[in-house]
C-alpha cells in the first residue's frame, strides 16, 4: 500500500478492530449494522465485521452506497431515503461511528441481548447507555479504544492477505491543514483524509 493508505491504519483501523473484535466479540452468523459505514472508522469496521463472519449492513449517504458495497457489506441503506430503525429488522450489534442517529431507534433495533457500540459519544448518550446496561438485557459499550502493538500487526497481516484495505478520500499538503479540517468537518468524506507532512517524490 502507499504511504497515504498506510497512514489511516494506526488510528482508525485500530479503533475499528477494538469495536468489532473486542467490544463486540463479533462472530460468524451475527447480524451487524454499522452507521457511518463510509467514514474513517466505518470503512475498516465493515471489512473487519465481514472477516469475522458477520452479516453486515452498512448505513451511509447516497453517494457512498457503491463504495460501501465494494468493501463487502451484504446490504447498504441510504439514510437519506430510509430510516433503518423503522424497518422492523433487528441486529446483534449496532456500531454508531458518528453519534448522529436516534438513541431510542438504535435500542429498538437491537435483538433481546443485542449490543449498542457507541463510537462517538455525547455525555447524554453515555448516561443513557449506562442506564440501558443496568436495566435491560441489551447492553451498551463506549469509551476510547486502547491501541496495542499486537493489534497493529494483526491489521498488517490482514492487509497483506488482501482482507482489508484503506479508503482514501483526499490528500492535503501540510500547508493546507486548515482546508483539510474544513472538508472533514462537513461530515461527508469517504474513508480517510490524509496530510502529507513531507511531499513524496513519485518519480
Amino acid at each position: 500500500m502507499s504511504y497515504e493508505e498506510a497512514a489511516g491504519v494506526p488510528m482508525m483501523g485500530l479503533a475499528a478492530l477494538v469495536f468489532v473484535r473486542d467490544w463486540g466479540n463479533t462472530q460468524s452468523g451475527q447480524r451487524v449494522l454499522i452507521y457511518g459505514a463510509s467514514g474513517s472508522v466505518g470503512t475498516y469496521a465493515v471489512q473487519l465485521a465481514k472477516y469475522f463472519g458477520a452479516e453486515v449492513t452498512g448505513v451511509c449517504s447516497t453517494a457512498n452506497l457503491e463504495m460501501v458495497k465494494s468493501l463487502g457489506a451484504d446490504k447498504v441503506i441510504d439514510y437519506t431515503q430510509e430510516d433503518f430503525s423503522k424497518s422492523g429488522e433487528t441486529y446483534d450489534i449496532i456500531l454508531d461511528t458518528v453519534g448522529k442517529i436516534s438513541y431510542s431507534g438504535c435500542v429498538s433495533s437491537l435483538k433481546k441481548t443485542g449490543l449498542y457500540l457507541i463510537g462517538d459519544s455525547s455525555l447524554s448518550r453515555i448516561f443513557r447507555g449506562l442506564w440501558l446496561s443496568m436495566t435491560s438485557s441489551k447492553k451498551a459499550k463506549f469509551g476510547l479504544a486502547e491501541e496495542e502493538t499486537g493489534d497493529l500487526i494483526i491489521l498488517k497481516e490482514l492487509i497483506e492477505a488482501g482482507k482489508i484495505r484503506s479508503v482514501i478520500d483526499r490528500c492535503y499538503p501540510l500547508e493546507q491543514m486548515a482546508e483539510a479540517h474544513t472538508y472533514v468537518e462537513k461530515g461527508h468524506k469517504k474513508g480517510n483524509v490524509v496530510i502529507n507532512i513531507v511531499p513524496i517524490d513519485k518519480t
